[in-house]
């Protein structure tokens, strides 16, 4: 084990132990060339380093995911942060909830403790500095004034650039099941649900409306990777800019209900999806938020177009 280094105090609810923010994650995709130009057109920084892609926002040092090679698309692992003062007493709450201590992926330098989902997704916990953010992102509405232009020409357009990994969306047999383990096990709380088929979970030392979400399935694997950026502008930009790149297949442009975010997504080669996503609701660390239950008509989007029949799909879950 490494050892375990300082971080900075940041924002937090007093008392209480949870994770802090999604540290990261780990697929395995076929193609780590088709992964590569897909990210750096969705407008990642992206690093080849030996035999893995490392995935970086423009102008962020954090490492938000890495990228492997192996015969079918698979989410291999998430990684989520804790402070240095709850390393221990998360220990312990894992010996207490009878959840058994895993080996390290191999090659995997870490200063964390591994464990299984009840779905089987390999989980780390880590100390790392707090990536969610500590209040809700900045949202540009800036409109042109009188006599001004508010737009520019096509061929001034630059890329669009997301500012960091807002939140990630994963498949589990039992939805219920997996919001009790990530409550009871990793300190999240619900923020909302819709019945069995999908639940949204936030941190409690401050977070976006949800760092992870929980879509019903067959079982583990990756729906979605959401990324955040500064304007509703930018989420149609980079549907556009996606779409000249000749990855047409997604869903947008539209506004969530439980979120509110704008979004849009892009199919990548996988089967799952990279959303553009802006102005989601965020809870504050001091904040007791009412979770609701609520009708999946209701609760799926405000407005936008029908999403493709396969949207749910779990491919990973697919022979």
């Amino acid at each position: 084990m490494t050892q375990i280094r300082s971080q900075f105090v940041a924002s937090r609810r007093p008392g209480e132990l949870g994770v802090h923010s999604v540290d990261g994650f780990h697929l395995v995709v076929p193609d780590l060339e088709q992964a590569r130009n897909f990210y750096i057109a969705f407008g990642l920084n992206v690093k080849t380093v030996g035999n893995r892609l490392d995935m970086y926002t423009h102008g962020n040092s954090h490492r938000w995911g890495t990228i492997g090679e192996a015969q079918r698309k698979r989410l291999s692992y998430l990684s989520f942060g804790i402070f240095e003062d709850d390393f221990s007493p998360f220990k312990l709450r894992l010996q207490s909830a009878g959840v058994c201590q895993v080996d390290a992926p191999a090659g995997n330098e870490s200063n964390g403790v591994w464990f299984r989902s009840p779905d089987g997704l390999l989980i780390e916990l880590k100390v790392a500095e707090k990536t969610s953010p500590n209040a809700k992102s900045s949202f540009d509405t800036t409109s042109a004034p009188p006599g001004a232009q508010g737009s520019h020409l096509r061929s001034e357009t630059r890329p669009v650039r997301p500012r960091r990994l807002a939140h990630i969306v994963i498949f589990t047999a039992d939805v219920l099941a997996s919001v009790r383990f990530y409550l009871n096990v990793l300190g999240l709380r619900l923020s909302d649900r819709s019945g069995e088929d999908v639940a949204f979970m936030h941190g409690i030392h401050g977070s976006d409306h949800h760092m992870i979400a929980l879509a019903r399935s067959n079982g583990p694997g990756l729906h979605h990777l959401s990324w955040d950026v500064a304007s509703i502008n930018d989420v149609g930009l980079g549907a556009m800019l996606m779409a000249d790149k000749g990855y047409e297949k997604g869903w947008g442009l539209g506004r969530h209900v439980l979120g509110s975010n704008y979004f849009h997504y892009v199919r990548d080669p996988w089967g799952s999806y990279a959303e553009y996503s802006s102005d989601i609701d965020f809870i504050p660390a001091n904040c007791d938020w009412q979770a609701s239950d609520h009708p999946g008509d209701e609760a799926f989007y405000l407005w936008g177009p029908k999403p493709p029949q396969d949207f749910i799909l779990n491919y990973e879950g697919e022979t």
